[in-house]
């Protein structure tokens, strides 16, 4: 593939790789240059900017305060050089680049397989990253700028993001067929007390959602904590206890009657929210736009997960 040509001064370059790396040295052997031309135009950015940007460490480097503000302003030009390209690709009948994408687990399961195939087949050309990580790191990722798209459950509000999307889904206890409980239109907290509990660890969302429950947990109880809702749903399959989600992550085993999904009333039925962001007035490239405008189409039609019956 033919490389891209770099419309902003090498410096801009030199500085990214120098930051998101972590040394000097790292930096030239990515950029493929000799280490004295990064280390004298650092300099030089630093001298003509009147601060520093870098404090030098035996370890290797690390950003000032002014060096991280720098470095989100960095981002975001490189961020919109990549829209530039992508328009004019698009006008020229090609299309490459790279889209990464940020999520929590659930909708890797299937969401994500079948949307990105169809977005494979629209853009070959264009690479696809998918980071799972927990809602409480999702934000930072795309403000700064190492992510494009970022799907989390109830992320609070911050002004860089935007909210492309949003659904409400109810969460429920989950167990498998022949369980007590399965056969109940919805339960409560008491009710899921009288079995084994496969719960959630604390940089999920679903943690913070029921520290009612966990409060009510007596120190004999029988307990599994995950941090992986993919775990939990296997754990949840071999009867190793009740575990807690949304339905997005076990559509299949809900429709192949393997899992049953129960609504918890405590007394009224508790919510999570997805939500599909970007960052804030971001201009986005077209392969980005289009797979973003997919996922917002995807996340509405999950809403009919919660109309139908199990």
């Amino acid at each position: 593939m033919k490389s891209r040509r770099r419309y902003h001064a090498p410096v801009i370059y030199y500085f990214e790789a120098v930051y998101r790396l972590g040394s000097i040295r790292e930096a030239t052997r990515s950029l493929n240059i000799a280490s004295s031309a990064v280390s004298r135009q650092i300099q030089k950015l630093e001298d003509d900017l009147g601060v520093q940007l870098f404090e030098r460490l035996s370890k290797g480097i690390i950003l000032t305060a002014t060096g991280e503000s720098f470095a989100k302003h960095v981002q975001m030009v490189l961020q919109d050089s990549q829209r530039v390209y992508s328009e004019i690709e698009a006008l020229q009948g090609l299309q490459r680049g790279h889209v990464e994408i940020i999520t929590v687990e659930g909708p890797t399961v299937d969401l994500l397989p079948e949307l990105i195939l169809r977005f494979k087949k629209r853009y070959p050309n264009v690479s696809v990253g998918i980071s799972v990580a927990g809602s409480k790191s999702i934000a930072n990722e795309i403000i700064e700028g190492r992510a494009d798209i970022g799907l989390v459950f109830d992320l609070e509000r911050y002004t860089e993001l935007h909210q492309v999307q949003v659904n409400h889904f109810s969460l429920g206890a989950v167990v498998t067929p022949n369980h007590p409980l399965a056969e109940k239109p919805y339960v409560t907290y008491e009710e899921c007390l009288a079995f084994p509990l496969i719960l959630s660890k604390s940089d999920l969302s679903i943690h913070h959602r029921l520290a009612g429950l966990k409060e009510r947990i007596s120190s004999t109880h029988s307990i599994i904590e995950s941090g992986s809702v993919e775990l939990s749903r296997k754990l949840a399959l071999k009867e190793m206890g009740i575990c807690f989600q949304t339905k997005i992550g076990i559509e299949a085993d809900i429709i192949n009657k393997r899992l049953k999904h129960i609504p918890i009333h405590n007394p009224d039925l508790i919510l999570s929210e997805l939500g599909l962001y970007v960052r804030a007035k971001r201009s986005l490239p077209v392969a980005v736009d289009y797979l973003v405008r997919e996922l917002a189409i995807e996340i509405e039609k999950l809403i009919s997960l919660e109309a139908d019956a199990d």
